[in-house]
């Protein structure tokens, strides 16, 4: 169940609370006449079944309520009422399979803006990369992946497409772009710093590198991987299964190729620094594709179930 909080100036409570009325899966509807000061107005409370948000967020936007009022949801981790079982039984779906594109858009807006705190993600994962595929630990590899933080905006970019927004899609490649430069070209001094200190070396770089020579040597599988990791990090995030992205950081090589990348490209050796390039695009065009149908596929999905008879309340 999801827990609504909305502020209604006056003149448009009776059209919320006829909209609140009139879906299935809206209950426990408490309000609170007066109750709101900035902006002025009644305070209305509401638990709706995960799998009517979507279409109870979007009436409530028709009524003018996110200009004049408030819309505020909050995720309810336990809720013991026969009410919220019945809401939950007359909701068309089922509630883990919901898409709240309100939810998604939020979730991947604030993934994929280019802050500060975002590229010292991006520089460190970098790093941390080249300091695995030089020294050729796979498990240094694996906590880059970790931490490298380009599934936001890759997820913002899909999101953006799907529902025909230009702006938050170029805002995402910006962030994309950006970052993946910035922490390239930090990584290349990085890698020249850490040859002077006698910590890596060329020789050690281009020497047989069984653990992590994948990283540089694309393959077929290398899109397969990366297209069966977007279909899961885009499920993640439109069911609100956030642990499963762990999974899909460690699945795909975007960040260790860029930081095999960008060591190649201080020694030189443009032949990994090609190969790296090639990986890198490749598990990003993957993520791309299967983001965007996984999405159209859920989208599809959903207007079906909703477009069947009795979703409202008799």
């Amino acid at each position: 169940m999801l827990h609504l909080r909305l502020i209604v100036p006056t003149d448009l409570r009776d059209t919320v609370l006829t909209a609140l009325d009139k879906w299935v899966g809206v209950t426990h509807v408490v309000v609170l006449p007066g109750a709101a000061v900035r902006p002025t107005g009644d305070v209305v409370l509401c638990d709706v079944a995960r799998e009517a948000a979507d279409e109870v967020l979007a009436g409530l936007r028709e009524t003018g309520l996110a200009e004049h009022g408030a819309i505020d949801v909050q995720q309810l981790e336990l809720t013991i009422s026969a009410a919220a079982d019945r809401a939950e039984e007359q909701a068309p779906g089922e509630g883990a399979d919901a898409l709240v594109w309100e939810a998604v858009s939020e979730i991947t807006h604030e993934e994929s803006t280019l802050t500060g705190v975002y590229l010292a993600f991006m520089a460190v994962a970098t790093m941390l990369a080249a300091c695995g595929a030089v020294l050729d630990s796979a498990i240094l590899v694996v906590g880059a992946m970790v931490v490298g933080p380009e599934f936001g905006p890759l997820a913002g970019f899909c999101v953006a497409l799907v529902q025909r927004r230009p702006r938050p899609a170029l805002r995402s490649l910006n962030a994309l772009l950006v970052g993946f430069a910035a922490a390239m070209l930090i990584t290349v001094g990085f890698s020249l710093l850490m040859d002077v200190l006698g910590q890596f070396s060329q020789a050690r770089f281009e020497a047989a590198r069984p653990n992590t020579s994948f990283i540089w040597q694309p393959d077929a599988m290398s899109f397969v991987v990366a297209f069966l990791a977007g279909v899961a990090g885009l499920l993640s995030l439109t069911s609100a299964r956030a642990g499963a992205l762990v999974g899909v950081a460690i699945s795909v090589t975007t960040v260790p190729a860029a930081a095999n990348a960008a060591v190649a490209l201080g020694y030189r050796d443009y032949g990994q620094a090609a190969g790296s390039a090639v990986q890198l695009l490749l598990n990003l065009l993957g993520i791309a594709i299967a983001g965007v149908l996984t999405l159209l596929v859920q989208q599809t999905a959903w207007r079906i179930i909703r477009s069947r008879p009795h979703r409202f309340r008799h």
